[in-house]
Parts: structure tokens; sequence; C-alpha cells
């Protein structure tokens, strides 16, 4: 089925070849609209990087110094370092760099290419088995990643640092970009079958830590996925997990995968450098198990390869088997003259190195000179305690509390969780018992707050009862030795039957039975009310009286509220106890004004001041107390108050004192007594 696929897929790009061809110049066919091709091609190198090769020259045919033009170039790059061809492949690394630092880029386009420049360059490093440039090529191409905001770029370059660290023999280092690239996938939600190369990259890690049990867990963790793999990655799972029995001494089953590996990559003939690797760790076990000419057979066929492409590296580890060959073979000439000509790399990796010293022992044992062949003991030795034992132990600690989560924390976890869970079912006989009497307690706190709550309502029916009652009594009690002398003065001066002050008696009458049925009333209403107040009771204080109202005309008289009796109680006040009976002008404001979001009343007499009495008739205080009571209610049902003050004040014309009782109303004040505030 994937070859069938494969084939679908090459069929519907080289259709898409013929199609721009048949355009010529008519079409100019632009990558950077379809990157679907690019993936394609960059799919297809895995299998078949000539064609590749081939088929991305056909399209670098149609754009021209373009982003598009130099992606394609990547591609190039890619193919050719597949295909051995390792000059070719740095050439067209040095002109993409060139090209970033002279054109005129975006700045997402110049990271982009300058992040595949890196990983290639990084790639082309541990091909040569230069680690510290590889390290630090793809440090900097993930760095550009990040710059380019593409996290799945970065995926790629996170593998490649990783196994650049576990080459390097910074396990801890590589342990860290493994499992740093399964959080990302996690954010990306990727699904696990594109996580195996973290897998198996970790089973190296515990490989080459010699944890042989982890190690086998995490490639069984990849071969789930081992046929979704391309023929890259299946390379790499056989060769690692082939070395991993290697090193366990197993070399029997390690041969087992290096022949299976071989027989995989003889149908990808241009996986040369992978098939030329594997014979070179084919030659080595037959070395080990002893078939002689096996071994040479694989050995000599690979080293003209490693030698054309100038891997030193690659030519010490081959040079070491041919050393083991010789003396195996009983030639001790030969090995002598091998172990001179033999190539001496910059860097050696520790594996490698720790085999060719127990070779150059074996040679010295030989030899005869047992000094020297106790010298290289004592090397692996030291490599053994000083590599495997400080740096390992000492960088691998973290390493193994930080990415063994998924295995022993977790079995810790899950065995705190069931000594827990059989805890909680010896004594859940307790928690049922606690959980019985919280759910009394709360029964009974529930009958409590419900006892509450009726009886607070029942006190407040009360509390509105009583100031209900005490208004209406207020209000119909409107002086009734006023009401008589009333009657009393007009019948004397015969007058009843067409008596003006009757017909406002009456009305007064009238009024104050209307408003005797709510806590508060329009202020055109109460205005209303008190002036008709005034046209009767003004009489009795003769002609030095006199009555101002000041008015704010912005206020709307007949939707403004007030609580009922807020003005005239203060104006019954000043007419009773400071107006009557004063000598010389007599004079009483009433000043309505409207500040900012609240309304201000004043009722302000020239009498003299509060506590001082003209008139000798001294009042119970009620009608201001129901007042005080009434806006005290209302206010604890409304989060701006009311706010009444009754202050003296100093009367400038008349040299004297007056009282003024002010209020502060806010415009959107309640009147509805509410139990919930």
């Amino acid at each position: 089925m994937q070859k069938f696929l494969r084939f679908v897929s090459y069929m519907g790009l080289i259709f898409c070849l013929i199609g721009c061809h048949a355009g010529g110049k008519k079409r100019q066919y632009d990558v950077s609209k379809d990157n679907e091709i690019i993936r394609m091609l960059e799919d297809s190198l895995n299998y078949h990087p000539s064609e590749t090769d081939d088929q991305v020259d056909f399209f670098l045919g149609k754009v021209r110094d373009s982003l598009s033009y130099y992606r394609l170039l990547i591609v190039k790059a890619k193919a050719k370092m597949i295909s051995a061809e390792i000059d070719s492949s740095v050439a067209i690394l040095q002109r993409i760099e060139s090209f970033c630092s002279s054109a005129s880029l975006s700045e997402h386009g110049r990271f982009l290419l300058l992040s595949n420049v890196h990983n290639m360059r990084g790639n082309l490093y541990a091909r040569r088995v230069v680690m510290d440039s590889a390290c630090m090529e793809f440090t900097r191409s993930y760095d550009y990643c990040i710059k380019a905001g593409d996290p799945e770029k970065s995926l790629d370059v996170m593998l490649n640092l990783a196994d650049s660290y576990v080459r390097s023999g910074r396990y801890d280092l590589s342990s860290y970009w493994y499992r740093r690239f399964l959080i990302v996938a996690d954010s990306l939600k990727l699904p696990d079958e594109k996580r195996f190369p973290a897998y198996y990259g970790l089973a190296q890690v515990n490989m080459d830590l010699q944890n042989f049990e982890q190690c086998d867990y995490y490639f069984n963790q990849a071969n789930r996925f081992f046929d979704k793999m391309d023929p890259s990655e299946k390379q790499i799972y056989l060769n690692n997990r082939g070395n991993s029995y290697y090193y366990r001494g197993d070399y029997n089953t390690a041969l087992r995968y290096f022949k299976e590996l071989m027989a995989f990559l003889k149908e990808y003939p241009e996986m040369e450098f992978e098939q030329n690797l594997a014979m070179v760790n084919l030659g080595e076990l037959y070395l080990l198990t002893d078939k002689m000419d096996s071994a040479a057979y694989y050995l000599d066929r690979c080293h003209d390869f490693f030698l054309r492409i100038k891997n030193n590296s690659a030519l010490y580890y081959i040079d070491t088997q041919l050393i083991e060959l010789a003396l195996k073979q009983g030639n001790l000439p030969l090995a002598e003259k091998r172990m001179e000509e033999a190539v001496k790399p910059d860097y050696v990796e520790p594996n490698m190195l720790r085999i060719r010293n127990r070779y150059l022992q074996h040679y010295f044992e030989e030899k005869g000179d047992y000094k020297k062949a106790y010298h290289y003991l004592l090397e692996n030795h030291r490599i053994d305690d000083s590599t495997r034992n400080e740096r390992v132990k000492m960088r691998t600690a973290e390493v193994i509390l930080k990415y063994r989560q998924d295995s022993t924390l977790m079995k810790k976890e899950v065995l705190i969780r069931q000594k827990e869970n059989e805890v909680l079912r010896l004594h859940q006989w307790i928690y049922v018992a606690i959980g019985a009497v919280l759910l009394v307690g709360l029964l009974v706190a529930g009958r409590l707050f419900v006892l509450k709550r009726r009886h607070e309502r029942s006190a407040w029916r009360m509390r509105t009862a009583i100031m209900s009652l005490r208004l209406e009594n207020i209000r119909n009690r409107i002086s009734p030795h006023f009401i008589f002398n009333v009657l009393n003065r007009e019948v004397t001066l015969n007058r009843l039957n067409q008596s003006d002050d009757m017909m406002e008696l009456i009305k007064l009458m009238r009024r104050n039975l209307e408003l005797t049925e709510g806590l508060s009333v329009s202020l055109a209403d109460e205005l209303d009310f008190v002036q008709t107040y005034i046209n009767l009771e003004g009489k009795t204080l003769g002609d030095d009286f006199i009555y101002c109202t000041d008015v704010d005309p912005d206020i709307d008289l007949q939707q403004f509220k007030i609580p009922s009796m807020s003005l005239q109680i203060p104006v019954e006040n000043a007419i009773k106890h400071a107006l009557s009976g004063k000598e010389g002008r007599k004079c009483l404001w009433v000043i309505v004004k409207r500040r900012g979001r609240a309304v201000e009343l004043s009722v302000r007499d020239n009498g003299g001041g509060y506590g001082h009495h003209t008139s000798g008739i001294r009042g119970t205080g009620t009608g201001m107390k129901v007042v005080t009571q009434t806006i005290q209610l209302l206010n604890t049902y409304n989060i701006d108050p009311i706010v009444m003050t009754i202050n003296n004040v100093d009367m400038e014309e008349d040299n004297g004192m007056g009282c003024e009782v002010h209020y502060t109303v806010p415009l959107n004040y309640s009147y509805k007594l509410n139990l919930e505030k």
C-alpha cells in the first residue's frame, strides 16, 4: 500500500511537471503558491535522492532569485548530502547564505532559510563526526526557527541537536532536547506516530548509560510505528537497536539486526553512506564472532568509500578493525603496518576510543610489550571511571529524575495511590459518619436560616406598618387648632359661603388624605401642598410675612420624588415656632437646586435659629422624628443615601440668625422597601 501511494504521488508530480513544461513561457510556475510541491520533493528525498535532484533542477528553471528558488536549493543540498556529494552540498549552502545576507527578504523568509542552512551544516558536520561544530550549527538553526515562528520545523532541529549531544557524550543535554521535543509535540497535538524519533533517541541515551532495561522500553515504544517510518528513520532504528545488543555483548542478536539493516538498504541504493556504515558494523561483528573472511570482505568494501568522502572518524574505526583482523590472522607485521598508516582524527567518540584501546592492548600483548598493553588497559579503565562514572553519574542524576517520569516516578505515584485507596476503604465508615454529621449540620443551619429570614420579614413588615401609621398620623393631624381658628375666623367675618380660604382649606385637607398612601410624593405635589398651606397659614403672620421659592427649571417636578411631608413639616415648624410672634419682617424660603447627580432642597427662615422660639409654643418634635426615621428606613435600601441636616445660618439682611433644614436627594433614589438589598 505504501509503494502504491508513493507511485500515485510520483505520477501526480510528473503530471504537474508536464503541465508546467507545456505552459512554457506563458505560465511561470510559482512554487511559493504551492508549498505542496516542495513537501512532495522533500518526501521523495529519502526514497530517490537522484531523481529528486533532477526534479528540483526543473523547478529551478521556473523561478529566479526568490524565496521559493532558494527553498528548492535547500532540497537540492539535502539530495547531494544523501548521495554523499558533500562538496556540492557545502557549495549550495554557501550560495543560499550569501543570498540571505544581500537580498531584501522579509525577516520571516530570511530566518526560515538560515534555519535550514544551519541545520544542513549541522548534518554535514555530524557525518564527519565534528560534533562540537554540529552542536553549534544545530543550536543556531533552532534559534532561527524560534525567530521565524516555525515550531514544526524546530522539532526536526531538536532531534538533530539531541542526536549530536548523544554522540558528544553529553547525555544530560541530549535527554533534555528529546524531552523538549515531546513537550512541543504535545503542545502541537501531534499523533504518537510522529514521536518515535524521540523514543529511539532516548533508547540510545540509556544504551550509552548501560541502562538496557530502559533502552529496550524506548526501543519497543518506537517499534510500534516501524511500518510508518521513512527509510532514513528505519535505518537509524535498526542501526541503534543492533548497537544496543553489541554493547551488552549479545553479538549474535546484534548481527541479526545489522543483517536485516543491510537487506533493507539494498532496496535504496542511493543511501550509500548508510550502507557503508552498516558494513563497518557488520565487519566488527564478524570479527568478534571469529568469521574472518566475512569481516575482511565488509571492511575492504567500505574502506574505499569513506576514504573517498574523507570521513576520518569512520576510517579510524575501520583501521581499528583491520588491526584486530591482522592480529587474529596471526599477521603481526601487517597489524603493525596498519597501525602506523592509521588515520588520526581530531575527535574520537568515547565508545570508539574504548574499542581502539582494547585492540591496541591485544596488539601489544601479541608483540610482547606488556607494559604498553597494560597502559591501554588502564586507559580503558580511566575512560570507564571518568567518562562513565564521573560525567555520566553527575549529569544523569537529573536526567533519570526528569525523564523517567513515565516509568519509575509514575510507578511510585500509582503505588501511593493504591495505598491511599486501601486506607480509604479501611476507614470508609469514618467518612460516612462525617458526611452524616455534616448533612445534619447543614439541615440545622438551613432551618435556622429560614427561621431568621422569617423573623426579619416579620420585623420588616412591622416596622413598615409603624412608619406608615406615623406618617398617616402626622398628615392627618395638621394642627386641629389651626383648622378651627380658620373656621372661627371665617364664621366671624360671615364669609363662610364665599371664602377663598375655605376652598384652600378643603383642598389642603383633600391633598393631605391623598398623600397618606405612600412614602414618597412628587416634588410638584409637595410644593403645591406647601403653597396651599402657606396660603392659609401665612395670613396669621400679617403683612410682614414674605414667602419665597427658588426652583431650578432643569428639574422635572412631576418625575422627581422626595419623602412625603419632607418640606411641609419644616415649613409648618418654621411658621409655628420661629416666625409666629416674631417682630418685624418674617421671611421663609424654599429652595430647590440641581447639583450633579443629586437635588438639594432647603427650607430656611429668619426666626432666630434652631432652639430660639419666639411664639412660646413648644412642639413634641413628632413631625421631624417621623421624617428622620422615614429617611433612615429608606436609606437602608439604597446605596446612595439621602442626607438631612439642620443648621443655624446667619441672616445678613436682618443682622440675625435663622434656621435651615437641608436635604440632598440622589436622582436615582428608590422608595421601594425590598427585603433583598
